[in-house]
């Protein structure tokens, strides 16, 4: 049960994510994207930008600062690696986001978040 809750709050906690990207200008391309290395949350394009963006919701601000490390972002970047070509035009620039989300506070939209 407690897993299920889970999934719950991470779905709605992409959906928030992918409306708060909306509204800043951003076209969410797709949503939980699977792939052989790892799930991507978000894949948004901004002009010739592309994110590959990984949403971590939980109960309390303060979680947040401990939601992502550094195994979960080497996941995502490899499972765009597996993807990048079905999004990426030629001449486009991509990265590695992050967006945080508890109740009561602003998302907090972590850009470039993954550097090898």
């Amino acid at each position: 049960m407690k897993r299920q809750i889970a999934e719950k709050s991470g779905r709605d906690g992409e959906l928030r994510a992918a409306m708060w990207l909306r509204l800043k200008g951003w076209q969410v391309l797709a949503q939980r994207v699977k792939t052989p290395r790892g799930e991507i949350d978000l894949i948004a394009r901004k002009g010739a930008l592309v994110t590959f963006t990984e949403v971590k919701w939980r109960k309390k601000k303060a979680d947040l600062d401990y939601a992502i490390d550094e195994r979960r972002l080497t996941r995502v970047a490899a499972a765009a690696e597996c993807v990048a070509h079905e999004y990426l035009r030629e001449g486009d620039d991509m990265r590695i986001d992050v967006i945080l989300l508890a109740p009561g506070s602003m998302p907090r939209h972590i850009t470039n978040a993954w550097m090898p």
